[in-house]
């Protein structure tokens, strides 16, 4: 029971800096989210536990990526990617859909690699790379 009130804690706390650092006012986001005043408030202080749809009204509130918030509220673990992956969740100027897309292709190139670099070398690939 104590790990859910931290995790609604931490969430909490997440919203709050968000809020704060996007410089709107608790009211603000309330009305931009569709999500009342009070509920809110409890929500930053930690009284509540939001649901995956409110976190994604929020984050929408926020301009910042869903998914960050579902990490944040363990719904989610963490992604992998780097900071090449965290920059491309990070961008504002994109759209979900185009963040998830530009994950997958970097994530499919990452695979190939990893693939290409465990797959044995063939007599011509070992020659090709030492020429």
């Amino acid at each position: 029971m104590d790990k859910v009130a931290d995790i609604a804690s931490d969430i909490g706390e997440y919203i709050r800096q968000q809020r704060s650092s996007a410089k709107i006012s608790l009211r603000q986001l309330s009305k931009l989210a569709g999500v009342s005043n009070p509920y809110l408030s409890q929500i930053e202080r930690g009284v509540r536990k939001p649901s995956a749809e409110i976190l994604q009204q929020i984050a929408k509130g926020l301009r910042i990526s869903a998914e960050a918030l579902y990490v944040q509220a363990g719904i989610l673990d963490l992604p992998t990617g780097g900071p090449v992956g965290d920059a491309i969740r990070a961008d504002a100027e994109l759209t979900e859909r185009q963040k998830q897309v530009l994950l997958d292709v970097y994530e499919s190139f990452r695979r190939e690699n990893a693939a290409a670099n465990t797959a044995p070398k063939t007599t011509q690939q070992t020659t090709e790379e030492s020429a």
